[in-house]
């Protein structure tokens, strides 16, 4: 038996972040049913990666909306209204990703949901909370890296801002509404009563930044200085980064710099050593020279018996062409309508050994309003 199956989850969500935390409790078994506007559903629907869609719905949309219920109503219709407030009366969770507001003037707020279903744990994602002059600015992964500082973490020192190339802020934003959820639903096991669960992109983006946010506001105000080149992480010492070898590419992590010095045969560098930080560009320079004269394989057949922190930059073909990678069992198939095959990522929890996989892919718009209507209404 799956974690959370028979909870329902009613999903008010579009595009990443809500949709993301939906998935994760639909991968652990919680029936996650979609509500959706009729006909266009919602906007992550046409939100395509390179142009790729499978159907009616982007690839996108069916990677974080497998194996979940949809179910259509129009929530300015008076009918339609009703019957969603008589599901919220039955759900054990709800969550939206809508701005502050929105729900409040349908009359689903969290006040009003609460009011049909004491028990419900209510959460919502925000792009910046509901406080202060940035409340209504939308909340979009790219702006949101832009404005916390992260684009500056990325890169090397001469560099222009970089930013992180994946939508981190909508996922790390769901991921940290399902730890409220479940946090929350502990909670009401124990009280009997539902909870409002609140999180933001922003403050998920801060939280990613912990440890060099933590840094910069106990270090003078100090703004990160990234490496030369090969900058790893703009806050570490020397030997840590990327560093390119007579065939591909090397990354290197913490480690004793008085042992490189040797395994390298760069004893010039010994005096700096003391003080990686400081000397950081000297000693990342003369390790780059070093590295050039040898291949990747022969550098890794050197470091790794010694348990030195090294590792091969891999590109996709080779990681997922690996049997590392394989052995792990990644992946997963989704069935689309028309028998079409998607590969996809599995859920990467595993819980007393067993695997969350589904072969149900993203629904169509409104495909199980019958269904749900015939089992909660």
């Amino acid at each position: 038996m799956a974690p959370l199956e028979n909870l329902i989850v009613l999903e008010f969500c579009q595009y990443m972040s809500g949709p993301s935390a939906g998935l994760r409790m639909a991968d652990l078994g919680a029936t996650v049913i979609k509500i959706e506007r009729p006909g266009s559903g919602e906007g992550g629907r046409q939100l395509a990666i390179k142009n790729l869609f499978a159907g009616n719905n982007s690839v996108l949309f069916h990677t974080i909306n497998r194996n979940k219920q949809s179910y259509s109503a129009n929530l300015k219709n008076p009918e339609d209204l009703e019957r969603i407030k008589k599901l919220i009366g039955k759900a054990d969770v709800l969550i939206h990703n809508f701005r502050p507001g929105v729900m409040e003037k349908l009359g689903l707020g969290y006040k009003e949901a609460a009011a049909l279903n004491a028990r419900l744990i209510y959460g919502e994602i925000s792009g910046y909370g509901k406080q202060g002059k940035w409340k209504h600015k939308p909340g979009q992964d790219l702006l949101l890296q832009s404005v916390s500082g992260l684009t500056w973490l990325s890169g090397n020192k001469n560099d222009p801002p970089i930013p992180f190339g994946l939508s981190i802020a909508d996922y790390m934003c769901g991921t940290h509404l399902v730890q409220g959820v479940l946090a929350a639903l502990v909670a009401r096991a124990k009280t009997n009563k539902g909870m409002l669960v609140e999180v933001n992109l922003l403050a998920s983006l801060i939280d990613f930044q912990f440890e060099v946010i933590t840094t910069h506001l106990n270090d003078g105000g100090r703004l990160p200085d990234r490496a030369a080149w090969g900058n790893a992480h703009a806050y570490l010492s020397a030997p840590y980064g990327v560093y390119a070898t007579k065939d591909g590419y090397l990354a290197m992590a913490m480690e004793n710099l008085e042992y490189l010095t040797r395994a390298l045969a760069i004893p010039h560098i010994k005096p700096l050593i003391k003080d990686g930080f400081a000397h950081r560009e000297e000693i990342m320079e003369a390790i780059a020279g070093a590295l050039k004269k040898q291949t990747t394989k022969q550098w890794l057949a050197i470091f790794e018996p010694q348990d030195i922190w090294c590792a091969e930059v891999q590109n996709y073909h080779q990681f997922t062409g690996h049997p590392g990678y394989q052995a792990m069992r990644l992946e997963q198939e989704i069935q689309l309508p028309d028998g079409m095959m998607l590969t996809t990522t599995r859920c990467p929890i595993r819980i007393d050994g067993e695997l969350f996989t589904s072969m149900r892919p993203g629904p169509e718009v409104g495909a199980h309003n019958r269904i749900v209507e015939t089992n909660l209404l």
